[in-house]
This record gives C-alpha cells, structure tokens and sequence, in this order.
C-alpha cells in the first residue's frame, strides 16, 4: 500500500513500519545468540580448521569463537596440563610475592625518611645507640675494679695457706673461686657489647648509605637561569 502526503494513514504507516523493522531487528539478535558460535584456529602444522565445537587439535594454542555474522565473540587462550598449570600458578606467585616485596620495601624506605629526614638525625641516633653501649660497659667496668679490690682482701688470708693451699677454709676458696667467676663473667658482658658497638656501626653505615641514595631522590633538582654563567 502506497501513503500520499498528508494522508492521515501517512503516520500510522510509518509508525508500523518501524514497528515491524525493530521487530525483526530482535528476532535477528535473538536467533544469533541461539545458535551456536563457530571455531576457528590454525593448527600446528598451519592448517586453518573451523567446527561448530572447540577444536582438539588446537588445545595447546589460542582458538577464535565467531558468530554468525563472522564476528568474534571471544578469543579461547590455549588449555594447559597440570604440570603447566602449576608452573603458571607458582609464577604467579612469585610475581605476587615480588609486588609484595616492593611494596614492603617502600614503606620501609618512607619510614626511614621520616625517621631521618637528614644526616644530622642520623648521626644523632648513631652517637645515642653507642653512648648507651658505653654506659652499660662503664657499669661492668667498675664492677671489675670492685672485684679485684675484693680479691686483695682474699689474697691477703690466702697468704697463710701459702705453702699449703688446699688448708684453707672452703668458705675462702669458694669466695676466691665466686670473684673468679664473677670476673670472667663481667669480661664476657664488655666483649660482648664491643660486638654490640660493631653491629651498631655496621647497621647504621647500611642504613646511611641507603639514605643518601633516598635524600639525593628526594632534593629538589636545580633550575638553570638564563644568562648564568657557565
């Protein structure tokens, strides 16, 4: 049927025609995603093979599922076996663990700036950490100096055990034997915290160098003025 101009059928027509068009438009839609996609691949000898199934001679590589309008619906990566599979998970692991790596040393690296926002910071801590070393050892130190005044005394009433030692009481040799102890014990505790002054020093030192790489980051760069001589 033919609408003239100005018709009043005019609109009614048009309005069923796009009507029946939209209609058809779904049914299209629908039938497409009804039907089922086909497969396509080239396989390992470089054939180009197509089904209306994934293809079992392309597993180990990547298959393309079309519409029937030839479009791509999505791209099939290639199956892996078990064995690639925990290859593949244990690198994503390593990669996670990597980030995470990262990220831990980041933090780490913001916490030390804000610590020591400068050398002198630094320094200030180095030469605390150190002056609480020297005090415990100070304290040892006269700890020895008051043993070794205590052993005189017990020298002097071993002298009339002189020539026979073993005669004496063994309150005093227990006494002598309890200063000896004590001292060596003393001795141990100040070379220990020379080893305690070494990892000090060796802590910080690291700890400097990794500073001065993010104190240099961190300043600003300087601008060039024009006509500055060079």
């Amino acid at each position: 049927m033919v609408w003239a101009k100005g018709d009043p059928l005019n609109a009614f027509g048009w309005s069923a025609g796009l009507a029946v068009a939209l209609l058809a438009q779904v049914g299209a839609q629908a039938q497409e995603s009804a039907s089922g996609g086909i497969y396509t691949c080239v396989d390992a000898s470089g054939r180009r093979l197509t089904s209306d199934r994934p293809i079992t001679a392309c597993i180990d590589r990547e298959q393309r599922e079309l519409g029937p309008t030839g479009n791509v619906r999505r791209v099939i990566g290639p199956s892996l076996t078990e064995h690639e599979k925990a290859a593949q998970a244990a690198q994503l692991r390593k990669e996670q663990d990597e980030r995470t790596r990262i990220a831990d040393e980041r933090r780490r690296e913001r916490v030390l700036l804000a610590r020591y926002p400068n050398r002198s910071a630094h320094d200030t801590e180095r030469a605390a950490a150190l002056e609480m070393v020297d005090s415990v050892t100070a304290v040892a130190l006269k700890r020895i100096d008051e043993l070794k005044e205590a052993r005189k005394g017990l020298d002097a009433e071993m002298e009339f055990y002189k020539k026979d030692p073993l005669k004496a009481p063994m309150k005093l040799q227990r006494q002598i034997a309890s200063n000896e102890a004590d001292i060596e014990e003393q001795q141990r505790f100040i070379a220990g915290q020379g080893q305690e002054k070494q990892r000090i020093h060796k802590r910080f030192d690291a700890e400097l160098a990794q500073l001065q790489r993010l104190w240099a980051a961190r300043a600003p760069i300087p601008v060039a003025v024009p006509g500055e001589a060079r």
